[in-house]
């Protein structure tokens, strides 16, 4: 007979050599959610778990919320799996990905025609909010500096900014202690113009930023006009109220389709330039980007040195350590597209944004606030009272998998909802048709239905930011 003993070793060893998939222990029982569990798995059990789980997360490339690169050439997903390990701040050991990154910012800056050729300045960041973050910090120092050199008081600065806005603007006044000063939106007006910026600015005023592609419309502000309007007003008083550009989504557009739209170092008072690399940039999140019009416009009380990781290293982000591997993605870009390549990428983008908005104002109950001329992003709402809502129409093209936010206007606008569509790569004329067929199969549910009560805003959709 066999002992008990030998019977538990040929059941362990018939264990080890079966290993189902779906029937070891680990996955008949319920794992730890909230406690690191006590022991250790195989794995490939953990990362079935995982891998299960994200299933429940929407598909990114029917993702029409997020501004945020769903779609990568496989070539440069290989180069960013080949430099996960690479330490972005470690310039003294990966010299060559710290060339990458200073390659990058000197294209920027010739691509934003900055007046010092050869001298670029600026870094790359985690995405734009560290860079509006930089680009802010920046101005308030150079206005404290000013401020000083007259004997006047510093307690009182006060950037002006739209309504429109992303939320990164809101966050650096209130945490580096400067009044937001916020121009509201009126009737069929959704950014800012050069009058309402000016009826704000006072000599505590350390910049006025200006959006490249809003998160609300996707449309430009008019950096041109506002940067006239402030020359005017610097010398009549003898100021020096500068202008900050928010290029996140535009900076990586404008230059490619737009090229004679003046909006950056082309303009006296623009000083910085923030820019998300992945979102128009092409490149997986999270990278962006500030540039300075010049080393003069970067106050050096922002420019640390370090010498414990190798070499002495000049530092001015706010983010120490991070993955090069984004940087890396960024210059294959720039390498492989070239100024035809982004050319031709976002006029493609451009031409479905439009063809998409046209059809979709077609459709009879839908009407434009834009169209996707400016940025590919634009956003529409319900003509006249009907039996469905923005919010119903949000919750119905998710059964097919796509994402598109609703959300309503922000202060002075609160009740206009909107549904808003960002065009990006990866996303075809082929899909935008399938979509304007979901789009016409709801519409035709809703004409087949009884008069109800169309669905409002909750409390989380009433009013984001989506970004």
């Amino acid at each position: 007979m066999i002992s008990r003993q030998k019977k538990l070793k040929k059941i362990k060893d018939s264990n080890r050599m079966l290993t189902p998939a779906y029937a070891r222990r680990e996955l008949t029982e319920s794992v730890p959610k909230y406690v690191m569990p006590e022991n250790e798995m195989l794995p490939r059990t953990a990362y079935n778990i995982v891998h299960d789980e994200l299933m429940l997360d929407g598909n990114s490339r029917l993702n029409l919320a997020t501004f945020v690169t769903t779609w990568m050439e496989p070539e440069a997903r290989q180069l960013m799996s080949e430099t996960f390990d690479k330490n972005m701040i470690d310039k003294d050991e990966y010299p060559q990905t710290a060339e990458l990154e200073m390659r990058c910012v000197n294209m920027l800056s010739r691509l934003y025609n900055s007046p010092n050729d050869g001298k670029a300045c600026g870094c790359s960041t985690i995405g734009s909010s560290e860079a509006a973050m930089l680009g802010g910090m920046a101005l308030k120092w150079k206005w404290r500096a000013r401020m000083k050199a007259k004997g006047k008081p510093i307690d009182k600065p006060n950037m002006v900014m739209g309504i429109d806005v992303q939320v990164c603007w809101e966050k650096f006044c209130r945490y580096w202690d400067v009044e937001p000063r916020f121009v509201p939106m009126e009737g069929g007006r959704y950014v800012i113009n050069a009058e309402e910026v000016l009826k704000r600015v006072d000599e505590n005023t350390i910049g006025v930023v200006a959006i490249m592609g809003t998160t609300f419309t996707g449309q430009y502000e008019p950096v041109e006009k506002i940067n006239k309007a402030l020359e005017r007003l610097n010398k009549k008083t003898g100021w020096e109220v500068p202008i900050h550009v928010d290029g996140a989504s535009g900076a990586f557009i404008a230059p490619f389709i737009q090229p004679k739209l003046k909006w950056d170092f082309r303009l006296k008072w623009v000083k910085s330039i923030n820019v998300s690399g992945h979102k128009y940039g092409l490149v997986y999140p999270g990278v962006g980007w500030v540039i300075w019009r010049d080393w003069e416009e970067l106050p050096k009380e922002l420019i640390f040195n370090v010498n414990y990781l190798g070499g002495e290293m000049p530092t001015f982000a706010i983010n120490f350590s991070r993955p090069g591997n984004q940087i890396v993605a960024q210059y294959y870009n720039f390498l492989r597209l070239g100024k035809k390549g982004y050319t031709r990428i976002m006029q493609s983008l451009q031409d479905i944004a439009m063809y998409l908005s046209g059809e979709i104002a077609d459709m009879g109950p839908f009407e434009l606030l834009t169209d996707g001329s400016d940025i590919p992003v634009f956003a529409f709402k319900i003509k006249k009272e009907t039996n469905f809502s923005v919010f119903d129409i949000s919750e119905m093209v998710r059964d097919r998998g796509w994402l598109i936010p609703a959300y309503t206007m922000p202060e002075n606008d609160e009740h206009l909802a909107v549904l808003r569509i960002v065009v990006k790569e990866g996303f075809s004329r082929d899909m935008a048709d399938l979509l304007i067929e979901d789009l016409k199969r709801i519409l035709k549910h809703y004409a087949d239905q009884p008069v109800r009560k169309p669905k409002k805003p909750d409390k989380q959709g009433k009013y984001r930011k989506h970004c």
